[in-house]
């Protein structure tokens, strides 16, 4: 193994020197807790050797001595917190080498080639980035299997050792999309820094701060006594002292440890890795469309995707059939991937699948009942159909709150069931009403502003044209940005060059909801300046309405919640959700870490139920399907033809109340808007 000092490598010297820094900082701290024991000691021996006599040196003997035991008693305090905290560490599925040879086979033979230790295990994690991560501590050691299974190092006992080689955590979605080839030089920098891993001062200093970590997440916990409390904040306080003044030191050498292993890749598949850093974002902006439009649905659902990373390599084929830009992408599917490095592969996506649903969900560990694995081919009917039914249910119970006849005087008998017609005859606005008039920002800064000539009648300005409308083809949440766990300071190591959005001809550019059921709504039923303001240029009725989906939707999360703590529900009107809970964000066993559900607001909310509840009478009077599509989600399929034109339509009846183009469409289908339609 090649050494790191010796000007071999520049990027190996400034981490070393960073290093050397963060430990004088070590080393500074302890001689400043070790200072009034010294002195206490020069005093004790000039006393004893009759140069320090009188009461007022007995007297300042007494009083160092005290504060040194004091200090001497807090640094210990502190060195135990420090050393026995356990390091944050990254939720993963274990890859044993009797499960993937092939893929430990091709990382040592890349070690080999690097002139660095090999990885010491390898991970799987639900992210597009791969790292490097320490799992040495004690603290980390095999938990019991059934408790957590997704957490457990892959390292064994007997294995273990302090000087250790880190575990390699490989994004799942790079094994299933990317060849083999190019997975070797994604992971080329990656593997290489194992070898400024391994020398002595990087690995203590690395300790140090990720100790110095720990203890403040420890430290932050509220105490159970006065005592107690004082203690973790006097702990916390030193704690988060020593890492201010690593900080900088830290960073450096974090980037001088990526400098270096970028170093050393660059004689390793050099020309390829240019190539592939391409197929990493396409891999990101793939992932990020497959969580937010297909999975978050099913996973509201009480479902949850068996086959993710599967599901990766059909929504970027049916991005390469759609986008003349991604031609050329296609023609690599006839090479091999990487996810033939594995025996089986099927196992190990399902366990990942499971480890993506607890992280960005917070799904239980276990299957049952109430959450269930679905096969992609079982996903229309099991996910999409139960979504829009569950949807449109919840929207009759609210206009039967609301008072709303179920059926005309003049209807047929028997048209008294839940029908889509109740909704358009209820959300028509007569010329008597108008819609609620948009807030101007423009106009509330500048009172002697003119209206825009060209601007749209009963249109909020602040609302671009799609914005906040769903069909069951844009059904799509915000850009989870903290899915990702790329380290900006790391750049070479990090193989995620950063969020890119993924596009295709059939985007709508709508933020609209995925499915029903989400608690992280705007509305709880109290009203605020900005859901007024989102419901601007709708409806008075359709405002009405959208507040009483808001509530229902907040008292549904929060019985939900309730049953799954075993506690009582909340009484109306109280906050639920992660700062109600007082549960650290950051916990590993607060999931989920990464949720991906963004707040709805209450126009977007009434917009995806309107739009259920057409897709039910489209599906019980017109013959047609639910259908998944890899890019957008779940769609109502016409004769097999996907029909995207819906958001238009629905968003006209919301923000005007006007249902004739909506009417107009539904004709075109052949939907008949008085049948009743089946609910769930």
């Amino acid at each position: 193994m090649t050494g790191i000092g010796g000007g071999v490598e520049l990027g190996a010297q400034a981490a070393r020197s960073r290093a050397l820094a963060v430990l004088r900082v070590r080393s500074r701290a302890l001689a400043v807790a070790l200072l009034p024991a010294a002195v206490a000691v020069i005093l004790l021996a000039g006393g004893s050797t009759g140069h320090l006599v009188g009461g007022g040196w007995d007297a300042a003997r007494w009083a160092v001595s005290v504060l040194a035991l004091l200090v001497l008693a807090a640094t210990a305090a502190v060195a135990l917190v420090v050393a026995r905290a356990r390091p944050a560490v990254t939720p993963t599925v274990a890859v044993a080498e009797e499960s993937a040879p092939d893929l430990y086979r091709m990382v040592r033979d890349l070690a080999d080639r690097l002139d660095v230790p090999a990885p010491s295990a390898i991970a799987l994690t639900p992210d597009c980035d791969s790292w490097l991560e320490d799992r040495t501590h004690p603290a980390h050691g095999p938990p019991p299997a059934r408790d957590h299974d997704d957490l457990s190092d892959p390292v064994g006992p007997a294995r273990r050792r302090s000087a250790a080689a880190p575990v390699l955590v490989i994004g799942s979605p790079f094994l299933w999309w990317m060849r083999v080839g190019e997975l070797r030089a994604v992971l080329a920098p990656v593997v290489a820094g194992t070898g400024p891993a391994a020398h002595p001062d990087i690995a203590a200093a690395r300790r140090f701060i990720r100790g110095l970590d720990a203890a403040v997440a420890a430290t932050s916990t509220d105490g159970r006594g006065p005592l107690a409390r004082a203690a973790r904040g006097g702990i916390g306080g030193v704690s988060r002292l020593l890492l201010r003044g690593c900080r900088v030191h830290a960073a450096e050498m974090e980037r001088g440890v990526a400098a270096a292993a970028a170093e050393r890749a660059q004689a390793v598949d050099y020309g390829l890795r240019i190539v592939a850093q391409e197929q990493v974002g396409l891999a990101y902006a793939g992932w990020d469309r497959l969580l937010t439009r297909v999975a978050l649905p099913a996973w509201r659902m009480g479902r949850w995707p068996s086959r993710l990373d599967v599901g990766v390599v059909a929504a970027l084929t049916e991005l390469s059939r759609r986008d003349r830009l991604a031609e050329g992408f296609a023609s690599r599917l006839g090479e091999r991937p990487a996810c033939d490095l594995l025996e089986e592969p099927g196992l190990m996506d399902e366990a990942v699948s499971l480890l993506a649903a607890r992280l960005f969900h917070g799904g239980p560990a276990e299957t049952g009942p109430d959450w269930a694995p679905v096969g992609w081919e079982e996903y229309p009917e099991e996910v999409v159909d139960r979504a829009w039914r569950t949807d449109a249910a919840r929207l009759h119970r609210v206009l039967d709150t609301l008072g709303v006849r179920r059926a005309a005087e003049d209807a047929a008998p028997g048209a008294d069931g839940p029908t889509l017609s109740r909704v358009l005859d209820h959300l028509t606005t007569t010329p008597a009403e108008a819609p609620v008039p948009a807030r101007d920002p423009a106009a509330d800064a500048d009172p002697d502003a003119t209206p825009d000539p060209d601007a749209t009648p009963g249109t909020a300005h602040h609302a671009t044209p799609g914005t906040g409308t769903a069909t069951p083809d844009d059904q799509a949440t915000s850009d989870p940005q903290a899915a990702t766990a790329s380290d900006p300071s790391d750049p070479q190591a990090a193989t995620t060059p950063g969020p890119q959005p993924l596009t295709t001809p059939d985007d709508q550019a709508t933020t609209a909801p995925a499915a029903p059921g989400s608690a992280d709504h705007s509305d709880d039923g109290n009203g605020t300046e900005d859901d007024d303001d989102d419901l601007a240029g709708t409806t008075p009725r359709g405002a009405a309405l959208a507040a009483g989906l808001s509530a229902q939707l907040a008292r549904e999360e929060a019985r939900t919640q309730a049953l799954a703590s075993g506690t009582a529900p909340p009484p109306p009107g109280t906050t639920t959700g992660p700062a109600a809970t007082g549960t650290a964000l950051w916990d590993d066993r607060a999931l989920p870490l990464l949720p991906l559900q963004p707040p709805r607001t209450g126009r977007e909310i009434l917009t995806a139920h309107i739009t259920a509840m057409v897709c039910c009478a489209a599906m019980d009077t017109a013959g047609a399907t639910p259908g998944l599509d890899w890019l957008d989600g779940p769609t109502l399929l016409v004769d097999g033809a996907r029909r995207a034109d819906l958001a238009l339509h629905v968003r006209s009846l919301v923000e005007t109340g006007d249902p004739a183009p909506l009417r107009a469409w539904l004709s075109d289908l052949g939907v008949r808007p008085e049948k009743p339609v089946r609910l769930v």
